[in-house]
């Protein structure tokens, strides 16, 4: 579906794009390729997509995935991709995806995360898909550049803070290419990118020390200025926590943007331990 054919739909079925529903649509044929070969797709795949919109990339996950699950908010649109598919192969749900991952903590090991996510929802609705024993196999997805550059950034960048750590987790970043405004329908007014995530073979911390490390996380970057260890005073007591500090060799005068993954994994670890 080319911008000419995009534009001349949503004439037809008179629909106005919403900007609070994050709805630029991405028509360029080359990157909606570029997204799919990403993904690895065989018939053996099931496929999760969030916001297929009209539904272009939904038709190249379908020719070559064996199950496509996708999730739209907008009525109008779900009318429509219920025309427009009629494979056995494909199930769609009206319903805000946030809402339907909170409520149906689904087992997602044997899936792929494939989509162009509403820029609005993007990170919440990774959070919530990556964290945990449940998360699917490997994530592909569209977002505003900033997001992205979030989601694979490495110790002591600009962009890295709780967005990299809560996915990094769980997941490895594999790769990232920027997509033009120009490629959208409507342009946004943001720089957008698609990342690649694929999930780690082996969990770096076990389910019951998640909680502790959330919590380390995001008081650590609460204030990004601040040294990290009077943050976390708040939480634990400060002789305990000069007492891991010491023992993983991270100075007290640290800030947050300054420890690795595995240091925060650590520092969860000992933590949990001695309470």
């Amino acid at each position: 579906m080319n911008l000419t054919e995009m534009r001349a739909l949503l004439a037809k079925r008179d629909i106005q794009l919403t900007k609070s529903l994050g709805q630029n649509f991405l028509h360029d044929g080359n990157q909606l390729r570029r997204i799919a070969d990403k993904a690895d797709i065989s018939a053996a795949d099931k496929i999760l997509e969030i916001g297929p919109g009209l539904g272009p990339l939904t038709e190249l996950l379908l020719e070559k995935a064996g199950a496509v699950l996708a999730v739209e908010l907008d009525a109008r649109l779900v009318d429509f991709l219920r025309e427009r598919f009629s494979d056995p192969k494909f199930e769609l749900l009206h319903a805000d995806a946030l809402g339907f991952l909170k409520r149906e903590p689904r087992d997602w090991r044997d899936w792929k995360l494939v989509a162009n996510l509403p820029y609005s929802v993007a990170s919440p609705i990774l959070v919530e898909l990556a964290a945990g024993e449940r998360a699917p196999k490997m994530i592909v997805v569209t977002l505003q550049l900033e997001v992205a550059q979030r989601l694979m950034a490495p110790t002591d960048d600009d962009h890295y803070g709780i967005l990299t750590l809560l996915v990094q987790l769980d997941f490895e970043p594999r790769g990232l290419f920027k997509i033009p405004p120009g490629c959208f329908f409507p342009a946004p007014d943001v720089d957008s990118a698609c990342v690649t995530l694929v999930r780690r073979e082996h969990p770096l911390l076990p389910e019951g020390l998640r909680g502790t490390f959330r919590k380390i996380v995001k008081r650590a970057f609460s204030q990004r200025r601040k040294m990290m260890l009077k943050l976390l005073k708040a939480e634990w007591p400060k002789e305990k926590l000069e007492a891991a500090f010491a023992e993983l060799s991270i100075s007290p005068m640290e800030r947050a943007e300054k420890l690795s993954l595995e240091q925060f994994v650590a520092l969860a670890k000992i933590l949990t331990a001695e309470n």
